[in-house]
């Protein structure tokens, strides 16, 4: 009798064991499931969004009847011919020259465009002056205003100053903060950074540029990298202000060398220019998984979603 009373106990912790493991088991193979299941909804996504790069890749060593009766990416024969005629252009320069000029439009104008938006943002995010709020929803309220009816103003007061067929109406603007999407980002940004640091440096007797420089420059890497990848991508990327502002062929941009390279009265080879198209993304590709870690860690911290 005290035997099986023993017994029961023993035997009912055994019988939970067993359903324990045994539910552990199933949860197990639920999560199992379903992690698969998401990475593959994700890789068919990802396939999906990513088969126009892929298919502009394997297109640029096809021929135009291959470009325009195959959908598939693979190439029939790997020809690197495309590439060589696409770099020569029709022009007496080649795309080297074209490069270079985006790079003296593009590195300029990322320098003066996060010195003048970080002193922006540090003012809205750190210091209280009058009219703070109505400036700032002034300053947000330029965001929705479209970009195209401040062309011809520009144009004039820009033909005015002498700066036609320069590299500064692409330039000289960004010095005065008018990127006003990478101002509210880096608010956005100082806003979630606590004041403990700024205020024990005010109390060693640091000024404001000296908090700045030591303190805030600092914790605004990841967003500053950010700005960096959005406007290098954006800059290199732009068609309208080089094609109104530069009349000069040696001063183009890449941009406008891709389009020179459709020709209007005779038969586009259409592998030279895919194949140049494909070098062209090279710049900005290589900025955006150099400085991924970063790039992602500042949008997210600054609000800035999708």
């Amino acid at each position: 009798m005290n035997t099986a009373l023993h017994t029961a106990p023993v035997a009912a912790d055994a019988a939970d064991r067993v359903a324990s493991d045994r539910e552990a088991l199933i949860t197990r193979r639920r999560e199992r499931i379903a992690a698969v299941t998401r990475y593959v909804v994700l890789c068919a996504v990802g396939l999906v969004m990513l088969y126009p790069m892929i298919w502009l890749i394997g297109a640029s060593f096809k021929s135009n009847s291959e470009i325009f009766t195959e959908i598939g990416f693979l190439p029939s024969r790997l020809d690197f011919t495309a590439y060589a005629k696409g770099w020569k252009t029709s022009t007496e320069y080649t795309f080297a020259t074209y490069f270079l000029n985006s790079f003296l439009i593009t590195i300029p104008r990322i320098i003066v465009t996060v010195i003048s938006c970080v002193l922006v943002a540090y003012a809205f995010a750190r210091f209280e002056f009058f009219g703070k709020k109505f400036l700032f929803s002034v300053m947000v309220g330029t965001m929705m205003l479209p970009l195209i009816i401040l062309r011809l103003p520009q144009y004039l007061m820009f033909k005015e100053f002498g700066w036609l067929d320069t590299y500064l109406p692409m330039i000289v603007p960004s010095a005065f903060a008018t990127d006003t999407f990478f101002v509210f980002m880096l608010v956005q940004f100082l806003r979630g950074i606590p004041r403990d640091m700024e205020e024990a440096a005010q109390i060693d007797g640091c000024n404001a540029l000296q908090l700045l420089w030591h303190i805030i420059v600092p914790l605004l890497k990841p967003a500053i990298i950010s700005v960096i990848v959005f406007q290098f991508i954006w800059t290199m990327n732009d068609f309208m202000g080089p094609l109104i502002y530069l009349s000069t062929v040696e001063k183009y941009p890449v941009s406008l060398a891709l389009k020179m390279s459709i020709g209007a009265t005779e038969e586009v080879e259409w592998a030279s220019v895919l194949a140049i198209s494909v070098v062209a993304l090279l710049p900005s590709v290589a900025v955006f998984f150099a400085a991924q870690r970063h790039f992602i860690e500042g949008a997210a911290s600054s609000g800035i979603k999708g």
